[in-house]
């Protein structure tokens, strides 16, 4: 029997006739013959409400109890849709992150998956029933539950998947697919019919909301095909999967825009071999995810060491690096938080030459100053100002005609 993943994100669960909505499109996926396993995000705004409650009773509130706390909004959800299931007449169970051994590593509040045990499932699918997981969730080897960041019931969906040997992962959501830019920033963006794992990363990493970074990186690493599509519509959506040779004939396939940002300079470090090493070890230590690092020689003995972090991992950062600040012989720490990211990324950066010279053109048309770039083999990021962040997403959109199609556009 091939098997299905289904995950349906808070909006699409967010009520009793969404869930009646989501119910039927699993049962006539079922209906077609194959094993369907749902994944379900917790309904509507209740993990920020669950967040809020806790944070008026403690303004540092422990991880641990953070997880053990955001864990019972997919529980609702995954119980709720069994039962819509059951009253369509359908035989379904419902199963939390710890049930299916869903087991991860410590570090409450965006743990990484370490392992799944899928006998329980396929136990279940082979009796013919419909298996409706919790996602975002797991159970490290303590049995503490933990949970897999915002955004992690895409990791669950991703991963179950893989160890499943699905043939398909649908990522149900309130947009109708992947689109070249934000299309409530850029609204002559249009949707993509496909986008390579590796674009995708980046694009998710980068600030693209719609998937989440380490449910690619799954589904790449276990050749898992995603797609995104409407909750509401039954319409095609964009197919995430291995890249083919046509797309390298698209120099851009798309462009984002990540606020909640910070920078943090450190001003006149010691150039000697092993500083660099000292700051992210320490950073790490921290939990601190750095996102891009320019490093520039002053001088023949001193250097400056810029890294762009999220704004909520700031407080941390800034003390990891005034712990090591004196070993490394820093001078001064200057920190931005008015500042955001705008990057294009594309395949076929790997065979064009130009991509650079376009886009640093029209943010200088656009009268946008760069504060730093960043590049990768498929992307290029500059950091502004934040203020300027939409200008600028708009300018580099009708510099690279992302609002035609992949197929009509000039190389």
């Amino acid at each position: 029997m091939e098997i299905i993943i289904q995950k349906f994100g808070g909006t699409s669960v967010a009520d009793a006739e969404k869930i009646r909505q989501a119910a039927k499109r699993v049962i006539k996926t079922a209906e077609k013959g194959f094993g369907v396993v749902v994944v379900a995000s917790a309904r509507g705004k209740q993990t920020d409400q669950l967040v809020a409650d806790a944070l008026e009773l403690n303004p540092n509130p422990p991880k641990r109890e953070m997880d053990q706390l955001l864990s019972t909004g997919e529980q609702q959800s995954v119980s709720l849709f069994a039962m819509a299931l059951d009253a369509m007449g359908c035989d379904a169970i419902s199963f939390t992150g710890s049930q299916i051994r869903m087991m991860t590593d410590s570090v409450h509040t965006k743990a990484r998956i370490v392992s799944i045990d899928g006998k329980r499932i396929r136990r279940q699918l082979e009796l013919g029933k419909i298996v409706i997981v919790a996602g975002f969730q797991g159970i490290d080897e303590h049995e503490n539950i933990t949970t897999l960041g915002r955004g992690g019931s895409d990791t669950t969906g991703v991963a179950l998947a893989a160890i499943l040997g699905a043939k398909l992962c649908e990522i149900y959501t309130d947009v109708d697919g992947i689109y070249t830019a934000d299309p409530r920033i850029y609204k002559d963006a249009v949707k993509m019919k496909q986008i390579s794992y590796d674009e995708m990363l980046e694009m998710a990493s980068l600030g693209a909301g719609v998937m989440h970074p380490r449910a690619i990186e799954f589904g790449k690493k276990y050749d898992v095909t995603i797609h995104v599509r409407s909750s509401s519509e039954d319409i095609e959506g964009t197919i995430i999967t291995h890249e083919v040779p046509q797309m390298e004939g698209v120099v851009v396939s798309g462009a984002t825009i990540q606020r909640d940002m910070a920078k943090i300079s450190l001003v006149g470090v010691d150039n000697v071999p092993g500083n660099a090493a000292r700051v992210f070890a320490h950073l790490a230590k921290a939990k601190v995810v750095v996102h891009d690092i320019v490093q520039t020689e002053v001088s023949s003995d001193k250097a400056n060491l810029s890294f762009m972090i999220s704004i909520s991992d700031l407080v941390a950062a800034k003390e990891a690096v005034e712990q090591i600040k004196g070993d490394i012989n820093c001078r001064s720490v200057f920190v931005r938080k008015d500042i955001a990211e705008v990057s294009v990324v594309g395949v076929g950066m790997r065979s064009h030459y130009g991509v650079a010279e376009k886009m640093f053109e029209a943010l200088a048309e656009a009268k946008v100053n760069i504060d730093s770039i960043t590049t990768s083999e498929i992307r290029i990021s500059c950091s502004v100002d934040e203020d300027q962040a939409e200008k600028a997403l708009k300018a580099i959109c009708g510099a690279f005609e992302l609002h035609k199609p992949a197929e009509t556009r000039n190389a």
